[in-house]
């Protein structure tokens, strides 16, 4: 016998009270990648108890098998017994951070606090910067910020042409993706958010990362913001658009908007009323297949996250023929467009982007038709 994992009695309880079922391996993407018992949560907290109660050491290898997750939410929403996993892995990885077993997601955290965002990089703003006072404040995210920079200008060319009066800031990583990893939440950089976007006077934060978007509106670092916290999907549903499209459309659930933040009919309503010819995939809304780019997998395990996308994708083009995928995610669209293959010709595209895109069509045949 060794010495057991320090782990909280309510943790304990929960996976005591996994009935070993395995529900969870129809829905856990890494299981449907890799056919591997260890990677789904069934998995995951038999290897919990067994540390726990001495029998098994936590090793590097341990911990890393605790780390193979991307934090969907899938097994929790569909596990009979109610043994909530996805919160016992988190609290899980947290303590083997504090044993010093953290051969993964440690770069990440200096990475960080180093350059203010999950890449590292110091060039901003591609998309183009808005300062100054507006009631809207746009915040864009790691992602959006560095990797979809063009997504990102197609959404604020949209907001443009709505005709809303928004801002932006110069904002760093909001942070909570590092205690998804076992560490906690940079203060300074919360008090830097806090500082630039109360300066704007806005009334309404408007986020495009459905991650940022639960962090601000539900992390307590953030509860002095002051501000109103909107998915940029609860913002534009409000609204009305001057174009449709008759291509065959489908819409991909991010977690993060979906099972996590319980926001599924705020953008079907958004794509009903400019795509007529609207599909659902087979797994939707509460059941949708992760796309793999969460709780710091795709960083960490990028071949294993473009599998996961690839699956997911491919099964979309199967199970709807759409000519275009649409979702409200910059880590989603991100890994889809690398995941995507070049005979498959279908569209990719984070809603607002695509909106802004029918916009630009309709003006280039008007300017024909003149």
């Amino acid at each position: 016998m060794t010495e057991g994992l320090p782990f909280y009695e309510k943790w304990r309880e929960a996976i005591i009270q996994c009935s070993r079922c395995g529900f969870c391996r129809a829905v856990c993407p890494i299981f449907d990648m890799s056919k591997r018992p260890i990677t789904n949560a069934r998995g995951k907290m038999i290897l919990l108890k067994e540390a726990m109660d001495g029998r098994l050491p936590v090793t590097g290898g341990v911990a890393q098998a605790i780390m193979r997750c991307t934090t969907c939410m899938n097994c929790t929403v569909n596990c009979p017994s109610g043994a909530e996993p996805d919160k016992v892995i988190k609290a899980a990885r947290k303590e083997m951070v504090g044993m010093g077993y953290d051969n993964l997601f440690k770069a990440m955290g200096e990475v960080v606090e180093k350059s203010g965002n999950i890449y590292g990089e110091e060039d901003r703003y591609g998309w183009g910067h808005k300062k100054g006072k507006a009631p809207y404040v746009l915040f864009v995210g790691c992602v959006g910020t560095y990797r979809e920079e063009e997504s990102v200008a197609e959404s604020i060319r949209l907001l443009d042409l709505l005709g809303v009066d928004f801002t932006t800031v110069d904002e760093v990583c909001c942070s909570g993706v590092l205690e998804d990893v076992g560490y906690e939440v940079k203060e300074d950089m919360v008090g830097h958010n806090l500082r630039e976007i109360r300066e704007t006077g806005a009334k309404t934060l408007i986020a495009t990362c459905p991650y940022c978007y639960r962090v601000f509106a539900e992390h307590p670092f953030y509860r002095d913001l002051g501000l109103e916290v909107k998915h940029i999907t609860q913002f534009l549903k409000e609204l009305s658009f001057q174009v449709k499209t008759e291509k065959r459309v489908t819409y991909h659930d991010p977690c993060d908007l979906g099972r996590h933040s319980g926001i599924y009919d705020e953008p079907r309503e958004i794509i009903r009323k400019v795509a007529p010819n609207f599909v659902e995939p087979e797994r939707t809304r509460e059941n949708a297949m992760c796309c793999g780019s969460g709780g710091g997998f795709r960083g960490t395990f990028p071949r294993d996250s473009l599998k996961i996308a690839r699956n997911r994708l491919d099964r979309i083009i199967e199970e709807t023929g759409a000519e275009i995928l649409l979702t409200e995610c910059p880590s989603c669209l991100h890994n889809f467009r690398n995941a995507k293959l070049r005979r498959q010709k279908i569209g990719i595209y984070n809603i607002t982007e695509f909106i802004a895109q029918l916009y630009q069509e309709g003006a280039s045949q008007g300017k024909q038709a003149a």
